[in-house]
């Protein structure tokens, strides 16, 4: 290791049954350097940290830290911090009804809970050095999000922290509570600690880090000097597709003829909800496939879920077919013919126990109403109906969904919010991790539907799916629109570099 060198982490393998998650990954860190870990979902980035920290076991390699003159080899969280790496996670893990100095020491030497006057002190101490602006007698659960993080930091930097992880932190913070965010990292980098910065907001990679280092599929692309990649190269880099290499694919969506005068089927104008997305303006036509796209944590399902109402929504005026709607939650979209085809089929989707029959008509029962039950003749004929017409592969209608294949039960899915008959049909994901056939035939049948009126948005983290499918693109990053596509804009070279400068 070179003197300035705090953390290198050489040829590292992991594998789990079927799958190769970290493939002969290097990464090295500098003390007093902030370094950007990204990649996009399933990239590698959480298995190389829990490797780090001793959640996981590495299959091979070598890991070594300042100050230690071996190999050393983590076996849990603790042991990562006793050779000096500490992580703060998303999900703030304190204890909101104990103090601040409380949460600052627990779990630490039980003499130091003796003294309270000198605990109090100590904490005060450590927080005036970082300046974060609490009190150490004060309840944690009175102090903000972004304070009770720089608290959780603050307890990180004080146990002879060499390395500090950040893994998401700002995600949900606002612009004032990242900015203070921001000095803490600063003032710790100028201490000479190493922070590993994960996140998917570009801004703020480019606003506060030094290196950048990039995985996909598991395998290292490299490690970066931030000043020496541009962000279109990022974005390339991340998703895999060379900007050389892109030609310039143009939507097949079928067209339907819209006749003049007609008004979008649905429009939003600075809608907004509790999930962080900045205020958006929407409208999609009728027969019309429109997608929203992005890197992942760039607000595409945010936006969408907002129009649906499965978020609280805060503002903004809505209208169908002309006419202002109110839609606050998601029985008010159903009844406006809104259906919604949530990213994660598991837990929004499916409901495992229930069998195949159970799950298509669900959609269509909680429209009718749970005390007007349909008939076992009604419920067969529906299912019956949708599985023919989707091909979906069931031994029966009583088959239990959880027993079919990830394909099917997405089909499944589908045919509930096609059996509502609904006039505009969000698709959020719709071919993640199933079959190559079974996605080509979500995409016909998208095209299908549009081509016979229905209006559609197709979400999909795969960009030649989505100019396959779509025939107009909204941009996103950093969970506000930066930009919209369509006609010979529709390239992936245009999707990248938009994401990547706005424009």
């Amino acid at each position: 290791m070179e003197n300035k060198t705090v953390l290198e982490m050489r040829n590292i393998h992991k594998s789990f049954p079927g799958v190769r998650a970290l493939q002969a990954v290097d990464f090295t860190l500098e003390e007093g350097e902030i370094h950007a870990l990204m990649g996009e979902n399933g990239a590698g980035k959480s298995t190389l940290i829990k490797v780090l920290t001793g959640v996981y076991t590495k299959d091979e390699g070598q890991i070594f830290v300042k100050g230690i003159d071996h190999e050393v080899t983590i076996h849990s969280p603790k042991e990562a911090q006793e050779v000096g790496i500490s992580t703060v996670y998303q999900e703030i893990t304190l204890c909101p009804n104990l103090t601040v100095a409380e949460n600052m020491f627990i779990g630490r030497s039980a003499k130091v809970f003796q003294d309270w006057k000198t605990m109090n002190a100590e904490a005060d101490r450590i927080l005036q050095s970082l300046d974060i602006p609490a009190k150490a007698t004060q309840q944690l659960a009175s102090c903000s999000i972004a304070i009770q993080q720089m608290v959780a930091i603050a307890r990180a930097v004080d146990m002879d922290c060499k390395v500090l992880i950040l893994d998401e932190p700002t995600s949900s913070l606002d612009e004032q509570e990242v900015a203070k965010l921001f000095g803490l990292m600063r003032d710790l980098k100028k201490k000479g600690v190493g922070i590993i910065f994960v996140t998917h907001f570009l801004d703020q990679v480019y606003e506060v880090c030094d290196k950048i280092t990039v995985l996909r599929d598991g395998k290292l692309v490299g490690q970066y000097v931030i000043e020496e990649l541009p962000r279109v190269q990022l974005v390339s880099k991340m998703l895999g597709k060379e900007l050389d290499d892109l030609s310039d694919i143009k939507s097949e969506a079928a067209t339907y003829e819209t006749k003049e005068g007609d008004l979008p089927v649905f429009e939003a104008e600075g809608l907004v909800s509790n999930a962080g997305i900045k205020p958006f303006d929407f409208h999609i036509n009728k027969g019309e496939v429109n997608g929203f796209t992005g890197l992942l944590g760039s607000g595409r399902s945010e936006c969408v879920r907002a129009i649906f109402g499965a978020d609280r929504v805060l503002g903004g005026t809505v209208k169908k077919n002309g006419k202002v709607v109110k839609i606050n939650k998601p029985i008010d979209a159903m009844k406006n013919g809104i259906a919604y085809l949530p990213e994660d089929r598991k837990v929004d989707g499916i409901v495992g126990d229930l069998s195949v029959r159970e799950n298509i008509i669900l959609a269509l029962q909680v429209m009718k109403g749970f005390f007007k039950p349909f008939t076992k003749a009604q419920a067969n004929q529906f299912a019956e109906e949708y599985i023919k017409l989707l091909g979906i592969k069931t031994a029966s209608a009583d088959t239990p969904i959880k027993s079919l294949s990830g394909g099917n039960q997405q089909k499944c899915i589908l045919a509930r919010w096609l059996l509502t008959h609904p006039e505009y049909l969000i698709l959020d994901e719709p071919t993640r991790g199933i079959d190559i056939g079974t996605k080509i035939d979500i995409q016909k049948l998208v095209l299908k539907l549009a081509s016979e009126g229905m209006s559609v948005t197709f979400i999909s983290s795969e960009t030649d799916e989505m100019l396959r499918t779509c025939s107009r693109l909204v941009v996103m990053r950093d969970r506000k629109v930066v930009g919209e596509l369509s006609g010979d804009e529709l390239t992936q070279s245009m999707i990248m570099s938009t994401i990547a400068g706005g424009k």
